[in-house]
């Protein structure tokens, strides 16, 4: 695989040095269409799959949670651990609610194969989401509470299926989360990842040009914080997520990354903690993009700024490049 180098002004890649770009040839690695086993695809595309687990948001496993984020565990403001009856806090429910497969119908990666294309799409990466709270205060969830998840495909995408393009497969799913007993929707999510067919290959860094008018303007609100090997082996334990690309130096760099990659929840998460520590707004929905990996060790600041009067734009950049991870937004409740 060739790439081209060129670099890009500091405007543009929204850091006061140069960014190093890497464009990769693509039509020297495009594999054959015979070898994506389509046949496979769509009927996987077609089959029904749905998924419901149910958890109880045990104060025990919070506090573990809490303890993992810099936000919550002690070093910015006093500990405080969860107790049974308080609103579960934004995006924590990303601790609970994972499929519980044993090792051997994992796939070679650690991922958990259930909502997973067919072979050879077997590389996924954390695309974006959102996240909407349907009922909160009183009616929605709290610490301590049984809740049911259902999970199902809502979209299924194919990319790239050219000649000259990557091939990519984008999997949205819907996920829906009420009390036990209980027929309202407490919080409807969308996870949206994306599958890459073998061999591995590194992306261009992508730019987040809608956003680089409220990214020129400075932040209201910002907060840095290191994600170091600790932090994502704590997080992935929590999340009983087994992926390599989170753990595994040696796998993360047969990826073709330089180190293991920062987990695409943790970072949505860490933005909700940036809107909740700064602000205690009331937040009623928060959509989010991942563009760019984030690496362990290294600093991350996150950024907030008013996009108009009720829409907070978000974003994580690498300290050192300024480099966009992911951006998103969050709306306050009501609108």
């Amino acid at each position: 695989m060739f790439l081209t180098r060129r670099v890009l002004s500091s405007a543009r890649c929204l850091s006061s040095r140069p960014c190093v770009v890497f464009t990769r040839n693509r039509s020297l690695w495009a594999p054959s269409t015979t070898s994506l086993n389509e046949k496979a695809l769509d009927e996987w595309v077609a089959s029904d799959k749905t998924l419901a687990v149910s958890d109880t948001l045990h104060p025990e496993h919070l506090s573990d949670l809490y303890i993992t984020l810099p936000t919550r565990d002690g070093s910015i403001e006093p500990y405080h651990a969860p107790q049974i009856g308080e609103p579960l806090p934004y995006g924590h429910h990303f601790a609970f609610f994972h499929p519980r497969n044993p090792e051997s119908l994992l796939r070679s990666d650690g991922t958990d194969a259930d909502f997973c294309p067919p072979e050879p799409f077997t590389r996924r990466m954390w695309a974006g989401g959102s996240i909407r709270w349907k009922l909160w205060g009183k009616e929605g969830l709290h610490v301590g509470d049984s809740v049911k998840a259902v999970t199902r495909i809502k979209d299924v995408k194919k990319k790239g299926f050219n000649r000259d393009g990557t091939p990519m497969v984008f999997v949205k799913q819907l996920i829906e989360y009420s009390k036990e007993g209980s027929d309202q929707v407490a919080i409807e999510e969308e996870r949206s990842h994306v599958y890459l067919a073998a061999p591995a290959h590194r992306r261009p860094v992508k730019e987040v040009e809608q956003q680089q008018h409220i990214v020129e303007r400075g932040p209201l609100l910002n907060l840095e914080f290191t994600p170091s090997s600790t932090t994502l082996f704590r997080f992935s334990a929590l999340t009983f997520n087994g992926h390599l690309i989170h753990l595994d130096k040696d796998y993360a760099r047969s990826e073709g990354y330089p180190e293991r990659l920062v987990h695409g929840p943790l970072s949505a998460l860490m933005l909700l903690e940036l809107v909740n520590y700064g602000l205690s707004m009331e937040i009623g929905h928060f959509e989010y993009r991942a563009y760019n990996p984030m690496l362990v060790n290294r600093p991350i600041v996150l950024n907030a700024q008013w996009n108009g009067q009720h829409e907070l734009a978000l974003w994580a950049a690498d300290k050192e490049t300024g480099t966009i991870g992911m951006a998103g937004s969050v709306w306050r409740r009501g609108i």
